[in-house]
This record gives C-alpha cells, sequence and structure tokens, in this order.
C-alpha cells in the first residue's frame, strides 16, 4: 500500500524538465555590453593573435581552425557523445519538447550521422556541404574532413525557444569493440574540433552500458584540455534500484579512472530521461534523481550568460599555445643550417624534439603544460619546408603579450555580471600561470589602436647589456693583437725574402729601446 502510494506522489510531482526554461539575455543593457565585448574580443583575435598564427603556420600543427567573426560571435554549443541507445536523441527531444527533423530514437543504433540541431523558423535540413560553406553557420572548417565526412553531417533547424539560445550537436552512437573502425573519416578528430568549439560536453552513459570501448576511450582522449567542459550524464538510472545504483555508479566512476588521467573527479549526474517512463521503472531513488536532473538542467541555464566568459577563456588559451607554437618554430630555424645538410638537420631535430622543447622552455621561461604533443608535433613536421620555419618576430609576439597581458583581462572587467538572472556571478577559469592577468594596472580601458604594440615580450630572450669596460677591453686587446700580428708576420715576410720595402714600416713599428 505504501509502495502504491509512493508512486502516485511521484507521479503528481512535475518533472523538472516539463519546466525548463533556458535563461535568456531579454535585458537590453546586458545585451548591448554583451555585443560590445564580442566586438572587441573579435578585433583583439583579428588583430593582435591571427597574425602570429598565420605567420608560424600555427593551423597546420594543430586541429585549430582560424576562428572567423562568425565562430567568436556563435552561440554557446552542447556536444553530446556516448554509445548507441544511451539516450543522447532522447535527451534533445526532451529539452525541445518535440522531435528534431529527421530524428530517430530506437534500442538499435539510429543516429548515423553528426546532426547540429539549431534554431531556424520553419523545419529544414542542411546538407553537410552547404552547412561547411554557410556564412551564416559556425561550421567553415569542417570541410577538412573531407566528403566522407560532409556526407555523414547535417545541420537539424527547427523553432524552438531553447535553441534561441545554444545549438545542441548529436553524434553518431559508438559500437563496442573494433565495429566501426571503417567510418570512413578520422572520427576522434572530428570530436576533437567540436569539443574545442563547444561549450559544454555531454559523455552519456547507460546504466546497462557502462564499458568503454576502443572508440568511445580514443573520443574521450580527444578532450584532453576541455575537461572543465565535460560532465559526465548516467542516464537510466531508474532501471535499477538503489542499492544496484551505487554499485552502478561505482563501475562507472572505476572506469572513468582507467581513461580520464586527471586528479579531479568529474562531475556525474544520475539522471533518468524517458519520453515515456517505463512502467517498470524503481522509485526508490525518485527524489534524488529528480534533484540531480534539475543541476544539470540548471547548467545548461548557465550556458547563455557564460558563453562571453567560456570564449574569452577560449582566445587566452588559444594566444597561449600560439605563441609557444611560434617560439617552438623560431628556435627549430635557428638550428637549422643555412645552405646544406637541412634535410637531415630537421630529421635530428624531429628526432630529438623533447629536449628542443626543454631548451625552448628553459630559454623563454615558459611552462612546459603550454607545449604541443611531442608525437602529433613530429608528425606534422614532417613534408614542412625551410622557408615555413618563420623567423623570430618581436613584433607579432609584443602584439599578442598586450592582448595577453592587458585587453584580454580588461574584457573580462567589462563584461556584465549577471545576478539578475541566476543570483551569481561567474569568474573566468584563467590559467595560473598568467599571474600577471589580475593586476590593477591591467584595468584601463581598452586601446582602440589594435596595431599598437606594448613593453617587451615577457617570452623574449633579454639581451645582455654591454658594459662600457668591456669594450674598452675589446678594442685593446684588438689593436693588441693587430699590432704584434704586424710586427712578426712582416719581420718573417722579409726575412723569407717574400715582401721588399717592408723594412722601413718595420722598423718604425718596432718598439724604441
Amino acid at each position: 500500500m505504501g509502495e502504491i502510494d509512493a508512486r502516485k506522489a511521484v507521479a503528481a510531482t512535475p518533472s523538472p524538465t516539463a519546466d525548463f526554461e533556458v535563461a535568456s539575455l531579454k535585458n537590453p543593457d546586458y545585451v548591448r555590453k554583451f555585443d560590445r565585448v564580442i566586438d572587441d574580443l573579435q578585433d583583439v583575435y583579428t588583430h593582435k593573435i591571427r597574425p602570429l598564427e598565420k605567420a608560424y603556420n600555427y593551423e597546420h600543427f594543430s586541429s585549430s581552425a582560424p576562428l572567423g567573426n562568425d565562430d567568436i560571435a556563435a552561440k554557446p554549443m552542447v556536444l553530446l557523445i556516448g554509445q548507441y541507445s544511451t539516450g543522447k536523441t532522447t535527451f534533445i527531444n526532451s529539452l525541445l519538447k518535440k522531435s528534431y527533423p529527421s530524428s530517430h530514437i530506437g534500442v538499435e543504433p539510429t543516429t548515423d550521422r553528426f546532426v547540429a540541431v539549431m534554431d531556424n523558423p520553419t523545419d529544414r535540413i542542411i546538407p553537410g556541404n552547404a552547412a561547411a560553406v554557410s556564412s551564416a553557420l559556425p561550421f567553415k572548417g569542417l570541410d577538412k574532413f573531407g566528403q566522407a565526412f560532409l556526407s555523414r553531417f547535417q545541420v537539424s533547424q527547427t523553432p524552438s525557444p531553447v535553441l534561441q539560445n545554444f545549438t545542441i550537436v548529436d553524434t553518431p552512437g559508438i559500437l563496442s569493440g573494433d565495429k566501426q573502425r571503417d567510418r570512413g573519416y578520422d572520427y576522434t578528430s572530428v570530436i576533437e574540433w567540436f569539443a574545442e568549439r563547444a561549450d559544454l560536453v555531454l559523455l552519456l552513459f547507460d546504466s546497462h552500458k557502462l564499458d568503454i570501448s576502443n572508440e568511445l576511450k580514443a573520443a574521450i582522449h580527444a578532450l584532453k584540455g576541455h575537461e572543465e567542459k565535460v560532465r559526465v550524464v548516467l542516464n537510466k538510472s531508474d532501471m535499477v534500484n538503489q542499492q544496484q545504483l551505487m554499485r552502478v555508479y561505482g563501475a562507472l566512476m572505476w572506469s572513468l579512472g582507467k581513461v580520464v588521467h586527471t586528479p579531479e573527479v568529474m562531475r556525474v549526474y544520475l539522471v533518468s530521461i524517458w519520453l515515456e517512463r517505463p512502467p517498470n521503472a524503481f522509485d526508490d531513488c525518485r527524489t534524488l534523481l529528480d534533484s540531480e536532473k534539475k543541476d544539470l538542467l540548471m547548467d545548461l541555464q548557465q550556458l547563455p550568460i557564460n558563453a562571453a566568459i567560456r570564449k574569452v577563456n577560449e582566445i587566452v588559451k588559444r594566444a597561449r599555445l600560439a605563441r609557444v607554437h611560434a617560439l617552438i618554430m623560431a628556435h627549430l630555424r635557428d638550428q637549422m643550417p643555412s645552405f646544406y645538410g637541412k634535410a637531415a638537420a630537421l630529421k635530428q631535430l624531429s628526432d630529438n624534439l623533447p629536449r628542443e622543447f626543454k631548451e625552448v622552455s628553459k630559454k623563454f621561461r615558459l611552462p612546459m603544460g603550454d607545449f604541443p604533443d611531442v608525437e602529433k608535433f613530429r608528425e606534422a613536421l614532417h613534408g614542412m619546408k625551410f622557408e615555413q620555419f618563420g623567423a623570430l618576430n618581436e613584433k607579432l609576439l609584443m602584439a599578442s603579450d598586450e592582448a595577453l597581458g592587458t585587453d584580454l583581462p580588461e574584457l573580462l572587467q567589462r563584461l556584465p555580471h549577471h545576478s539578475s538572472f541566476t543570483g551569481t556571478t561567474a569568474r573566468p577559469e584563467l590559467d595560473s600561470e598568467d599571474e600577471d592577468l589580475e593586476n590593477d594596472d591591467l584595468r584601463q580601458p581598452l586601446k582602440r589602436n589594435l596595431t599598437r604594440t606594448g613593453t617587451r615580450s615577457r617570452y623574449a630572450p633579454v639581451k645582455p647589456e654591454r658594459d662600457l669596460s668591456a669594450i674598452i677591453y675589446s678594442i685593446v686587446l684588438f689593436t693588441l693583437v693587430l699590432f704584434f700580428t704586424t710586427v712578426v708576420g712582416g719581420g718573417i715576410a722579409m726575412k723569407m725574402g717574400w715582401v721588399d720595402g717592408l723594412g722601413p714600416l718595420i722598423e718604425l713599428l718596432k718598439p724604441q729601446v
């Protein structure tokens, strides 16, 4: 009898998804300040960071394509990753309260392509080739993955108040083992591309599918460097009872611990998202599951408000990596011969990259955590020509230093507080290495002259000042060497009969006794 009453009470409780509303930016003052910050962020990247990337061919060594104004001004993006039938498509439909175009739900693998779900006044589907060349969509960089991928990518547009604030990317379900090796495109690289641009990455698991396949493991490794965006969702948690749920949670954390090599524990949401709740669902953890779902939806509600902070944070990260890349390329150029043996020297440098990285780190006082992966960098070096190694350009480095030391911190200070929407004020997650980003002297108005360079780059090697006594010593030493060379060499020449007529000169230069 008590169990029946409990089920009735749960049925009468409204689902958190039913009351889900994304906090939209309706305050005109907030929107105006937000737009100004985004415009200035675009200018800072275009004039002070992009030239550095272009000069040292940064995109060739990184999966990061150049950022356009559309990329910086794009809506926040939510990326869903998981094995098949873990509820990715169901999660999207539950947020939208309807099905998006071409969505299909089943126990078998149903989503066989990457689908970007976006807002539009009418339902329509944009194929991958058209989406990759459209200036109105933030997917221009996807054409580098080839036709095999673009034929498996589409944009599904539908009118939705939720999609007015962020875009959702659904990914193909991952099978176990090595069953999906022959996709025709590099699945891991595509995941890495989307993860870099996403504001939130949801890693979905089923309470009955905790195994991590090889491809899922590779996809999780592709999220390295974006751990702060990742949230783990244990879906269908009401299909096990309370005791079993504790064991499932422990097994999931153990499996993730073998794949994710970070000391921090990922945030795990225990939820159960159904379009129609099955009759055999357990209710002994219903209060916990509803509370967890509410926290997950709150995380999504924060996305539109935190978008500007995340964009600035991503530009800061990109600028740091681009600077380190520029200094590495300039260092490798300095080690190359001027005329012959360039191919052999490049191979030797490629074989000794760890040592070269340490030398660059010591020379320019750079943290090793900012250096690229050795194997990926070595692979990108193959086929490079000597002309592609840019020499050290202090003007570009100083411009990027000013962007990191002055412009970007000032933009963070100009971001409007959003306590009126959420009751909290988000703080940017900057790297601990940038201690100078919080100094008071950096809180000055943004310089509109974006071509101006500031002080000397803190990564440029400091040239030693020449002392006056050292200069005098060098002159005296040179004079003495010249004097004795003339006297001794001239005497030998006359003795051997090589030179006639130098006798008077030698006699004149001899010391008078």
